[in-house]
């Protein structure tokens, strides 16, 4: 099974993102990374989270990320509590991914100028983030840059560390053929691709002000919809043991973080009529002039995170995540060969 061509890649670039430059950046640091590391060490650069081997069966998972260019929406329209969710769930999902449970958090955060007010409705968002991926905000450091940022601009990032037994370790190598795909809603956009949002507002003529007809509400508030946080379903069918691999559905879309959670010998067949993308996906493609096609590489598309389980065991694993309120659905099957088909 061969991967399409790189969809999103000629829709990132006009938005000036360079998809290439990125991987051929990643490739370089696996081999820097390589000298730079200790006997404990039980996973290479490039997964969803590195593992460090704690000895007694238990190891650690670490995480690292920020919100990206979603934050020049949200210092536009002065609305900066949510930012600091998305900053958890970047992280948080990711060390879910090995079946880690998170066990704290730190932020950084970069200002061109310390309003009080501003600091702590950014890092209130950071706190609720951690309220809901069951982590302990340890910590974090607030830097002020003037001069060296844009006038109101600011940056936030952080990492999350978790823990997991090696029993239940989520891992690619326990994937099979025939392993179905069961996808979790999103909630919208999450925190990736807004370069290409930013495009659709700038040359497109969005308006963030405007009443969004589909939701009730304005675009901006569609638009900043914080990441969802599935730290607590993800652990509640790892715990029960029907989960095999796990994919956090971010920047590149279901093409580029699926495969993360399959092993090299193995693909997946997506089925695109299983779910129904949040309307917010199209009104982007329409102001950033790019194919509704082209997002699957950008976006999550309304799947944002994915568990690989066992076919016979896929009913339950639904009943059990819409029990405790998540929408999901069989979205796909792992098949023979390499690479992602949307079908």
């Amino acid at each position: 099974m061969s991967e399409p061509g790189p969809a999103g890649e000629d829709a990132y670039r006009r938005a000036g993102v360079d998809l290439a430059a990125a991987s051929r950046a990643v490739e370089l640091i696996k081999d820097v990374a390589v000298g730079a590391s200790r006997p404990e060490v039980a996973s290479a650069v490039g997964g969803f989270a590195g593992l460090v081997d704690l000895g007694d069966g238990r190891l650690l998972a670490a995480s690292t990320d920020g919100v990206g260019t979603k934050i020049d929406i949200a210092r536009r329209v002065g609305k900066l509590d949510t930012v600091g969710i998305d900053c958890v769930a970047m992280s948080a999902n990711d060390v879910a991914c090995t079946g880690a449970e998170p066990l704290f958090f730190l932020d950084y955060l970069a200002v061109e100028r310390l309003v009080p007010e501003e600091v702590s409705a950014i890092v209130g968002g950071v706190a609720e983030g951690c309220r809901l991926a069951g982590c302990a905000l340890l910590g974090g450091e607030t830097a002020e840059h003037p001069g060296t940022l844009p006038p109101g601009a600011f940056d936030l990032a952080g990492f999350c560390v978790g823990l997991v037994r090696e029993e239940d370790l989520l891992d690619p190598g326990r994937v099979r053929p025939g392993d179905v795909l069961l996808g979790f809603r999103s909630s919208g956009l999450h925190a990736n691709g807004f370069s290409l949002v930013r495009r659709g507002i700038d040359e497109g003529g969005l308006d963030l002000d405007e009443h969004f007809a589909e939701t009730g509400r304005t675009l901006a508030a569609e638009l900043l919809e914080p990441t969802l946080i599935y730290v607590r379903p993800v652990l509640e069918l790892s715990r029960a043991g029907l989960a095999r691999s796990a994919a956090h559905i971010t920047g590149g879309g279901l093409l580029e973080n699926l495969p993360r959670a399959l092993p090299p010998d193995l693909g997946a067949v997506v089925d695109r009529n299983a779910w129904t993308p949040h309307p917010i996906f199209d009104v982007i493609a329409r102001a950033a002039g790019v194919e509704s096609g082209e997002l699957f590489g950008v976006f999550n598309m309304g799947i944002g995170f994915v568990l690989v389980v066992a076919a016979s065991e896929a009913e339950d694993a639904m009943q059990l995540a819409r029990a405790s309120g998540w929408e999901v659905s069989v979205v796909g099957e792992v098949r023979g060969g390499s690479g992602i088909l949307l079908r």
